[in-house]
């Protein structure tokens, strides 16, 4: 007999349901299951190990809350498996049937979820080795340190500009390959010297620079060191062997370090993606419209889904449109600063077949009057076709 738990993982603790098999009327169960709710404490963890399940389902929700129980949880050899977000909701509420929304009800569908589609591999979100976590860890660390610092820099401009206003508008970025922290701030943080801001601020038409501008940018220089220690620790980790292939592939595309990284805590292994023989999964069915046998990318389309760029059809009445929908945020988002450092701006476009192809295409776009947001997302879109067929055409073999 197997011991199945769902468990819904809250900031400070987490809702279990406990289940040898799906109930027949779950609806119904839900008013008569024994849930649990255990602290996050020493306490907590070990009444549920005390439950000796063999298996256990959560929701993947980020790497802070999920994590501690998880880990204990697989220490103890139990098999942790993760559900997405949108898949539980839909099973929830249109399978099920379950009342609304709360900890319990989510618990009861995850521990269900299993009986109906524990053989089914593509049902779960992928669980990624210590390499991968690892360097998704960082990828949203950097992030967070990049939002972190904006408004650190929006006041200190604001304040420059009555104390400093030579300088208040200058985009003091720190060298790709260097450890230094960005000049103007690390002046002004009396970390760095600078003869041309000395000679700048003795003449100046401020009133001076006070403690609080020197205090503020002391902090923006110890959020550049801690984003310069991440750098180097994913740059270490992206060494690794097992990326070789994808990073050939990736620079041809002109990524940098971040989106590399990105995209490897997204998309590794491409095998996850492909059909069991190991190729990309192709399907002919008959098309909702044309009535005619159409193919379906259904790798591709994982693909795209996976990266935040697989558009998606909604469909009322006479009324049609599309829409990005899923994915990773942080992948769209990178993806869009990539068309619009690499490919839009044609002095820094890439010098191969995919820069000039994606170029054009975005040149035609624009020139054609469509909005330029559009414009981007479209040819980012297309950027990721092609850059699943190279990593296909690298790391599959006939």
């Amino acid at each position: 007999m197997i011991k199945v738990l769902g468990l819904d993982v809250s900031k400070a603790s987490v809702s279990v349901c406990l289940l040898t098999e799906k109930p027949n009327l779950p609806r119904q169960f839900y008013y008569e299951c024994q849930f649990y709710k255990f602290s996050a404490n020493s306490a907590g963890i070990k009444k549920l190990l005390e439950l000796n399940a063999d298996i256990a389902l959560m929701e993947p929700t980020g790497s802070n809350y999920s994590k501690l129980w998880g880990t204990h949880l697989a220490r103890a050899g139990v098999e942790v498996r993760l559900v997405g977000h949108k898949e539980l909701k839909n099973y929830r509420d249109s399978h099920l049937g379950l009342p609304d929304k709360d900890d319990d009800a989510d618990s009861l569908a995850l521990a269900c979820y299993y009986f109906d589609y524990h053989d089914d591999k593509r049902r779960f979100v992928q669980i990624r080795d210590f390499t991968i976590v690892k360097i998704r860890e960082l990828v949203l660390r950097l992030a967070h340190l990049n939002r972190v610092q904006s408004p650190i820099i929006n006041r200190l401009r604001q304040d420059l500009s009555w104390q400093f206003p030579e300088v208040a508008l200058v985009k003091s970025k720190r060298r790709l390959d260097g450890d230094d922290v960005p000049l103007l701030w690390g002046w002004l943080a009396e970390e760095r010297k600078s003869t041309r801001y000395e000679r700048l601020y003795q003449n100046t038409a401020g009133l001076g620079i006070d403690d609080k501008v020197r205090y503020h940018a002391g902090r923006l220089c110890n959020l550049q060191r801690e984003e310069i220690a991440i750098e180097q620790e994913l740059k270490e980790l992206l060494a690794d062997a097992r990326f070789d292939p994808y990073r050939e592939v990736f620079h041809s595309f002109g990524f940098g370090q971040r989106l590399m990284a990105v995209l490897i805590s997204q998309i590794y292994p491409i095998s996850g993606f492909l059909g069991e023989d190991g190729k990309p999964e192709v399907k002919i069915r008959q098309g909702r419209n044309s009535k005619k046998p159409t193919k379906r990318h259904l790798s591709l389309r994982r693909f795209q889904k996976a990266l935040g760029v697989a558009p998606t059809l909604e469909a009322s009445g006479d009324k049609r449109k599309t829409k990005v929908v899923g994915g990773s945020d942080l992948c769209r988002l990178s993806l869009w600063q990539w068309i619009f450092t690499r490919i839009e701006p044609k002095r820094s476009r890439l010098k191969n077949e995919i820069g000039k192809s994606l170029g054009e295409k975005l040149d035609a776009e624009k020139a054609a009057g469509r909005p330029v947001k559009l414009v981007r997302m479209k040819i980012a879109a297309i950027g990721c076709r092609l850059l699943f067929r190279e990593l296909v055409k690298v790391l599959t073999v006939d």
